[in-house]
């Protein structure tokens, strides 16, 4: 029986596990609060802060997506010659704006419409790493009032309180060892990436800056101030 027929029975490979299933990757990526790219939409964020007008539309975040050549946490290695064929036929969807992603994935390989939170809208290869541009895909209730209603507004919430935010890359494909080497197959198709909130693996992270001590304050009109208020105990409590 082929793979294809197989995939709605595939289950998730964990770390170091051979056989065909969901390839999930904790620690494909991250988007880093350093990155002078990210300022202008961390700037942005800061106006729910201080209750100033809408804020400006599209939201762009740079992340770092993927490596080729290098053994992530689960043990696997995905070979150049495996990733950068799939990279390219996933920069169809990217062309077409269906390059979506989920906030923390189900374990599956359909992409739920209600739980969208992001578009990568950018791809392009710095050596062995591959960068993206994502579109961060919020609602008028939170550009205009800081209202959460879609898991995108929940990613513009977390990431302007610099919440600790990673990137994980989905999968379904067959891993075999080679000589002591969890390699990932040619039979390999990429989902998409999701952004994600485990905090298991390091180094995969938007991390707090230094003066993440500090206390926020919300300095907003007063209806706008409870409605983010409430929101800010109910992701951050």
């Amino acid at each position: 029986m082929s793979n294809k027929l197989t995939v709605t029975q595939a289950s998730v490979l964990g770390a170091n596990a051979t056989g065909f299933g969901y390839l999930i990757e904790h620690d494909a990526g991250y988007i880093s609060p350093e990155d002078k790219r990210n300022l202008p939409f961390i700037n942005e964020m800061k106006k729910l802060e201080s209750g100033d007008q809408a804020l400006a539309e599209p939201y762009y975040v740079y992340a770092v997506l993927q490596k080729y050549g290098v053994k992530n946490r689960n043990g696997r290695i995905y070979p150049e010659d495996i990733l950068k064929p799939k990279v390219e036929d996933y920069r169809k969807l990217v062309d077409d704006r269906r390059a979506v992603g989920e906030l923390d994935h189900p374990e599956s390989s359909v992409i739920s419409g209600d739980r969208i939170s992001h578009n990568i809208v950018e791809m392009w290869w710095e050596g062995n790493v591959l960068m993206g541009k994502l579109e961060i895909l919020m609602t008028p209730g939170f550009i205009n009032l800081g209202i959460a209603s879609t898991l995108g507004d929940h990613v513009g919430n977390l990431l302007r309180h610099k919440i600790k935010v990673g990137v994980s890359s989905r999968g379904v494909g067959s891993v075999e060892d080679v000589q002591g080497i969890q390699l990932v197959q040619n039979d390999f198709e990429l989902i998409c990436w999701d952004v994600v909130t485990n905090p298991s693996t390091p180094g995969s992270w938007i991390f707090h800056d230094m003066n993440k001590s500090k206390d926020f304050k919300e300095e907003i009109a007063e209806n706008k101030n409870t409605l983010i208020k409430g929101l800010d105990d109910f992701l951050l409590g």
